[in-house]
C-alpha cells in the first residue's frame, strides 16, 4: 500500500476541497471555512427497548453551510457511523447541491445503531426520539433529512409526524423520501439508481460504447444497487456480477436479476441463498465494461487500484474510491464518474419533492425522471469539460464545479 494513501473520509475530502478551492482562485478563509461544517449537534437518544429497559443511542446532524439556502441531507441508521464520516458526508452533499445547482447547503445525519436487529416498534422509537433530539435545528427553511443507509420512507413517515407534532403543524416539507401518500414524490425511491443509470449512459457515450450486451458489475444490492441492476438489465446490458454483505455472485453471460431481485431481503441480501460465491475482492477485478461500486467507503485502493479492468467506474456509494486509488485508475484510463456526481439523484428528487410540498401540487413520474434526466447531463457536462480543459480528474473537477456556488454565496454575504 501507499504510504501517502490516506483511507479517512473527512480528510480525504479536505484536501480535495482545499485544492478545488485555491484552483478557483479563493484563500486560506474561504479554506478554513468550508473544510468543517458550520454546526455539528451531537445527540444522546433513550428508547425504551421491547425488553422494557432503555437503552440510549448515540447520533448527530451535521450542517456543512446554508448560504446558499436550507442544508439537506439523509440520516443513516448504522453500526459504524462515526462523527468524523457524518462531517465528510454534509461536505459532500453541499458538493452534491451545488453539481445539480439547488439551492440547499449540505446537511447528514447519523445513529450508531444496527436497524437489522431492532424491533419495528423500537425503530419507530428510535426515530422519533431523534427527530425530538433534533427538532431546534432542522425544519423546511432550515434544515431538511432525507433517507440514506438503512433507513426508508416508513422511518420518514415516523420522523415527520414527530416534527409536526412538536410544531403543532403538518409540516410535509420538513422532510423527503416519505410515502407517496404523505407527500412524497413519484420517482423518489429509485432516485439515486435512475441517476447512476443516466451517468453510465453518458460516460459510455464518451468512450464509445452500447449499453446492448455492455458487461456491467455492480457491488452492493441495497436500495441503488438492486434498482441500477434492473435498470441495465431493461435496457439490455448484462449484469455479469453483484455483491451483498456476505459475499458475491458471477456469471459471464449475465446473472437472473428478475430472480436475484425477488429473493433479496429488506436489506438487499441475496448471496447466502447461493454455494458458488465469489470474494468481493475478485468481483471488483472482473473484467467489464462498467464498474458501480454501491456499497461502502474505501473499496477501490492503491492495492486493487492496479487490478481493476473496468473501463469505466460509476461511483454509486460515497467515498468508495480512496485519492491515490482515483490517481491510479485516473492514470491508467478509466474513467471514473465521482460520487458526488454520479449518487446525485437522491438530492436532486429529493428536492423536486420539497418544492411539490411547498407547492402543494404534485408530478408524474414521467415529469419527476425527465426533469432529473435534464439535471443530471447538465451536471455531468460541466463537469467533464472542466475535467478536458483544466486537465485535472474527474473527483477534483466535479470538486470544483460543486464548491464553486457555495463559495461565492458566502463571499457575496460577507462571511469571508
Amino acid at each position: 500500500m501507499s504510504g501517502t494513501e490516506s483511507k479517512d473520509v473527512l480528510l480525504s475530502t479536505q484536501i480535495v476541497i482545499e485544492e478545488a478551492l485555491r484552483k478557483l482562485g479563493y484563500g486560506d478563509e474561504m479554506v478554513e471555512l468550508l473544510k468543517e461544517p458550520i454546526r455539528l449537534l451531537t445527540v444522546r437518544i433513550p428508547v425504551r427497548m421491547d425488553d422494557g429497559k432503555t437503552k440510549v443511542f448515540h447520533g448527530f446532524r451535521a450542517q456543512h453551510n446554508d448560504a446558499v439556502g436550507p442544508t439537506k441531507g439523509g440520516v443513516r441508521f448504522h453500526p459504524d457511523v462515526t462523527e468524523a464520516e457524518v462531517k465528510a458526508l454534509s461536505i459532500w452533499m453541499s458538493l452534491k447541491c451545488g453539481i445539480a445547482d439547488l439551492p440547499y447547503g449540505g446537511g447528514k445525519g447519523g445513529i450508531i445503531c444496527d436497524p437489522r436487529k431492532m424491533s419495528f416498534r423500537e425503530l419507530e422509537r428510535l426515530s422519533r426520539g431523534y427527530v425530538r433530539a433534533i427538532s431546534q435545528l432542522v425544519g423546511p427553511s432550515k434544515d431538511i433529512p432525507a433517507p440514506d443507509v438503512m433507513t426508508n420512507s416508513q422511518v420518514m413517515a415516523w420522523m415527520m409526524d414527530e416534527y409536526s407534532r412538536i410544531r403543532e403543524f403538518d409540516s410535509p416539507g420538513f422532510i423527503t423520501g416519505k410515502p407517496i401518500v404523505l407527500g412524497g414524490s413519484q420517482g423518489r425511491e429509485t432516485a439515486t439508481a435512475r441517476g447512476v443509470a443516466i451517468m453510465i449512459d453518458e460516460a459510455m457515450r464518451k468512450k464509445g460504447i452500447a449499453i446492448q450486451d455492455a458487461r456491467v458489475v455492480i457491488q452492493g444490492f441495497g436500495n441503488a444497487g438492486s434498482f441500477l441492476a434492473k435498470f441495465m438489465h431493461e435496457a439490455g446490458a448484462r449484469v455479469i456480477g453483484i455483491s451483498d454483505v456476505n459475499g458475491a455472485l458471477y456469471n459471464e453471460k449475465g446473472l437472473d436479476i428478475e430472480y436475484l431481485l425477488d429473493r433479496r431481503d429488506s436489506f438487499g441480501t441475496v448471496t447466502n441463498l447461493f454455494r458458488e460465491t465469489i470474494s468481493n475482492d475478485e468481483l471488483l477485478t472482473l473484467d467489464c465494461d462498467v464498474l458501480v461500486p454501491a456499497a461502502i467507503e474505501n473499496q477501490i485502493t492503491s492495492d486493487n487500484a492496479d487490478r481493476i479492468k473496468a473501463k469505466i467506474i460509476v461511483e454509486a456509494a460515497n467515498g468508495p474510491t480512496t485519492l491515490e486509488a482515483t490517481r491510479i485508475v485516473t492514470e491508467r484510463g478509466i474513467l471514473l464518474v465521482p460520487d458526488v456526481l454520479a449518487s446525485s439523484g437522491g438530492v436532486i428528487v429529493s428536492y423536486f419533492e420539497w418544492v411539490q410540498n411547498n407547492q402543494g401540487y404534485y408530478w408524474s413520474e414521467a415529469e419527476v425522471d425527465e426533469k432529473l434526466r435534464r439535471m443530471m447531463i447538465r451536471g455531468f457536462n460541466q463537469v467533464y469539460e472542466q475535467h478536458q480543459t483544466r486537465k485535472v480528474d474527474m473527483r477534483l473537477a466535479a470538486y470544483m464545479v460543486g464548491v464553486r456556488k457555495i463559495a461565492e454565496a458566502s463571499r457575496l454575504r460577507g462571511w469571508v
